[in-house]
């Protein structure tokens, strides 16, 4: 099954510092680095290294000397760019200060990602052959939507509304979350969604606009919701590095891993694969914490096959 990522490619402008800053606060930082980022490409890179299926991407680079970097990047794990066009001016830039207990303060300068909001005639002929659509809205909602609405039938659509402004618009959100089936959030991104209403009623309440309901915790591990059903899946102890991506690496394993667990096409994954697949997401996204870089961070199949093994024994917990 092939999986199609719809989404931005960045270059990861990295500065070390102690702590973030605060407003109008000058720090001096450690070091600079620059990677491959943006939350589409971290996805397809995830994606690729979780193995099980064929990933491709669709996107857009510039007309700068990063845009063939950031090409060889997701060439070089085997994705397939067919669906990554060239555009003028410059290709995505984040700007990342990261502190020393790992946390980080992005910035994002769109560039090419902003630059077309339908999908190109090449575009169209990737997103046909997808098996499973993982998306984000670091491109345009537009664009977004066109993919939700014209993926194959019987494929299946995931949003990892991230960044979330977007859904603050309630016309905006019914759209996307109409065209949705797996529903990937953190506390802020689901609070954007149904409003100031506390946790609870906000998962209750986007959970019924949706097949499927992921929500990432953190430290506290994820919540899975499929209609009256609930798994919490625990977290994996780590050291941070860098946070970098972690959320991207989670979402890249956890669309490879339903992509080859999925039982049949058509139909809403079962409450226990989707679990299964998050807590693969979660080892994965624990691995990627420990080194710094989005791209770079992304672990290996084997590295999460060995990180599930040594792990305790523990079957996710029902809460419904």
């Amino acid at each position: 099954m092939t999986v199609v990522v719809v989404g931005s490619v960045n270059t990861d402008v990295v500065a070390r510092v102690a702590r973030i800053p605060g407003p109008g606060e000058t720090l001096l930082g450690e070091d600079l680095a620059r990677y491959g980022g943006g939350k589409g490409a971290n996805q397809a890179v995830a994606a690729a290294r979780a193995g099980g299926a064929r990933v491709a991407f669709v996107g857009a680079v510039g007309s700068d000397p990063d845009a063939d970097v950031r090409r060889r990047d997701l060439e070089t794990e085997g994705i397939d760019t067919t669906g990554l066009v060239s555009v003028p001016g410059p290709t995505g830039t984040a700007l990342i200060t990261v502190a020393a207990d790992g946390e980080n303060a992005i910035v994002v300068a769109a560039g090419a990602n902003a630059a077309r909001e339908e999908l190109e005639p090449a575009q169209r002929d990737v997103l046909a052959r997808a098996g499973a659509v993982i998306t984000q809205l670091e491109v345009p909602v537009p664009l977004v939507l066109q993919a939700g609405r014209e993926r194959p039938e019987g494929s299946l659509f995931l949003l990892n509304a991230a960044p979330s402004a977007a859904m603050t618009e309630p016309a905006t959100a019914a759209d996307l979350l109409a065209v949705t089936d797996v529903l990937v959030v953190n506390e802020h991104e689901l609070a954007d969604i149904a409003g100031a209403i506390g946790t609870e009623a906000a998962i209750v309440q986007v959970a019924e606009q949706v097949p499927v309901l992921i929500v990432t915790l953190g430290s506290a591990g994820a919540l899975v919701v499929v209609g009256t059903e609930r798994r919490q899946v625990p977290a994996f102890e780590v050291t941070a590095v860098d946070t970098t991506g972690a959320g991207d690496t989670f979402c890249g394993v956890l669309a490879a891993r339903l992509a080859a667990t999925r039982p049949a096409e058509g139909s809403v994954p079962a409450i226990e694969t989707v679990a299964d697949a998050a807590r693969v997401a979660s080892a994965a996204a624990a691995l990627a914490v420990g080194t710094a870089g989005a791209q770079d961070s992304v672990p290996t199949a084997g590295a999460v096959a060995d990180l599930l093994a040594r792990a305790a024994p523990r079957d996710t917990e029902s809460t419904s």
